[in-house]
């Protein structure tokens, strides 16, 4: 179907271009709506910078379609964004209210992306940390640019690398969240939202990818097969786990509705024999909170 060929080649550049938006800015106002950040992993900014990073480099190797040069400087300006407000309402150390006092990729020390990493990579306390890595990694691949470009040879091997390492790492950015989804059996605090939109966008990739008439190299194909294939687990784990309290229920504890429906005060005795009622909220009732 020709038309439709041609329907796709017009909307899907615009689509892509517009797909970091779309994806983020509803994640974005609802962290900043809700002051908090917990339940959103600080691994997608970090991985979706890297991977744009790449992909701005890999551009004068490759010289592919120049709507995917676009989304990525849109891509780098919007995981900025949202890495601030990340940042700006992480829950403190002691918070232990949703699923992770940080957001989910220090959260706990039992799964691959939340064990403890060498010199705590991205799991720094201060913000200061996560700008100055950014800023290292802007400067070096710069400078291997400007230094590699003359060299035709050399180059032409540097920026099939470059494509190939940002791609894959862009197409693990589902991979957080479906450890953090299994290990929890719970999808609260990832917005329904992001995960229509990663899909939407799979399925307007991958028909681009594959009937486009410009140059769309092998690996944007491949990387983008693999990642569909996340976001669509994805998309199964948001069927069966919903946003309940599957974990809690598993481990013998109420949830949250069933702990406040059932709630009691216990009167404390005082000092003359009598009871009275404290007012004082134990540990578990403060973390409902």
């Amino acid at each position: 179907m020709p038309w439709l060929t041609s329907f796709a080649g017009y909307c899907a550049p615009i689509f892509l271009i517009m797909s970091p938006v779309f994806s983020y800015s509803d994640q974005a106002l609802s962290m900043h709506r809700n002051r908090s950040s917990a339940g959103f992993s600080l691994d997608i900014p970090l991985i979706m910078l890297v991977a744009s990073f790449f992909r701005i480099f890999y551009y004068p190797g490759a010289r592919f379609d120049s709507a995917l040069l676009v989304q990525s400087f849109l891509m780098v300006l919007m995981q900025l964004l949202l890495l601030k407000i990340a940042l700006d309402h992480r829950p403190g150390p002691a918070s232990k209210g949703g699923e992770a006092a940080v957001p989910f990729a220090s959260a706990s020390q039992e799964g691959f992306f939340e064990r403890r990493r060498p010199y705590q990579f991205w799991q720094w306390r201060s913000p200061k940390p996560y700008w100055q890595f950014l800023l290292y990694l802007f400067i070096i691949l710069t400078t291997l640019e400007l230094i590699l470009a003359p060299f035709s040879g050399v180059y032409a091997m540097y920026s099939v690398l470059l494509g190939y390492v940002g791609l894959s790492v862009e197409a693990t950015l589902p991979l957080p969240q479906i450890f953090a989804n299994a290990r929890l059996r719970s999808c609260k605090g990832f917005r329904v939202s992001v995960l229509a939109s990663w899909l939407a966008g799979d399925a307007m990739k991958m028909f681009w990818f594959f009937t486009s008439t410009t140059e769309i190299p092998w690996a944007f194909k491949l990387c983008g097969i693999f990642q569909a294939c996340c976001d669509c687990f994805l998309g199964i784990q948001y069927l069966m786990y919903g946003n309940g309290d599957q974990k809690l229920k598993d481990e013998g504890m109420p949830s949250s509705m069933e702990f406040l429906e059932k709630k009691t005060v216990l009167p404390l005795p005082v000092s003359n024999g009598s009871a009275t009622i404290s007012g004082r909220r134990t540990p578990f009732e403060k973390s409902l909170q």
